[in-house]
């Protein structure tokens, strides 16, 4: 019997803790900047909402412990982190395939052969600077973690992120991913010329992809710079209250919340 699912378009690569007493938190501006380095995740909590930002990455407030959603086995980011093992393991040849990989088998069985050809780089945890060249992970000022790098030629790359959440409502956000993805990976390559960026979202049986030129793709340093340089350069960490943001802050009133904000809406 055929399949009634329309075919999409392949790859570029074929053809906590319960409520606590709150902690003091300054009643006014810091003297010195606390957060001395930034990610993409990181930056949107802050972005959002300062005060949320400040209990979790200064203060470091646990936050609490989930009920597993109805008809579920895990936690959304336990299955992702597990997804994500299995990925990795499967194109080194160390694991088997898993059922979440099955729409992409073609894809996976293509980054494991390339692998072995040494043409890609998995799970690469990069460090960047303030001026945006290497740096040691735990001293860099930007963390950017991508699952594949494969490199099609010496002036072209393709960078690939798994997704195993939800696309319909992120599609901002995930824009924004693939363009720092983008930016750190021309700026760590000087000889490329193309970076195309694929998002697999292994659920929905979808692949998104961008294509930049280094001319085009550079143009973004700028922002970025702005907007991590405001991170790591804060001193007050006002709330920020709104129905969506406290909807799903895990610091709000007890119980869903830890009971550290007194903001919330």
């Amino acid at each position: 019997m055929a399949s009634m699912i329309a075919p999409r378009k392949p790859s570029m690569l074929v053809g906590a803790a319960s409520a606590a007493t709150p902690p003091k938190v300054p009643s006014g501006p810091v003297l010195v900047p606390p957060m001395k380095s930034w990610s993409y995740s990181s930056l949107s909590v802050f972005e959002q909402c300062k005060y949320r930002s400040y209990l979790a990455r200064v203060l470091k407030v646990p936050e609490p412990e989930r009920p597993l959603p109805p008809g579920k086995t895990e936690h959304a980011n336990d299955r992702g982190s597990r997804v994500h093992d299995g990925a990795e393991l499967f194109v080194r040849s160390k694991g088997k395939m898993l059922q979440e990989m099955r729409h992409f088998e073609f894809e996976f069985l293509a980054l494991q052969r390339m692998f072995k050809e040494g043409i890609v780089q998995l799970e690469g945890e990069w460090g960047v600077d303030k001026e945006w060249g290497e740096a040691e992970w735990k001293k860099a000022w930007l963390r950017l973690k991508l699952d594949a790098l494969v490199m099609r030629s010496d002036t072209e790359a393709v960078v690939i992120d798994y997704k195993t959440g939800r696309k319909d409502g992120n599609e901002i956000k995930h824009a924004e991913q693939m363009n720092l993805y983008q930016l750190v990976t021309f700026l760590r390559f000087p000889n490329l010329e193309v970076v195309h960026v694929e998002l697999w979202y292994l659920d929905k049986n979808e692949i998104t992809t961008m294509t930049f030129r280094r001319h085009q793709g550079l143009r973004f340093r700028k922002n970025w710079d702005m907007r991590g340089g405001k991170m790591t350069s804060a001193v007050d960490f006002p709330a920020n209250p709104s129905v969506w943001a406290c909807k799903w802050c895990p610091y709000g009133p007890a119980p869903k919340g830890t009971g550290h904000c007194e903001r919330g809406v």
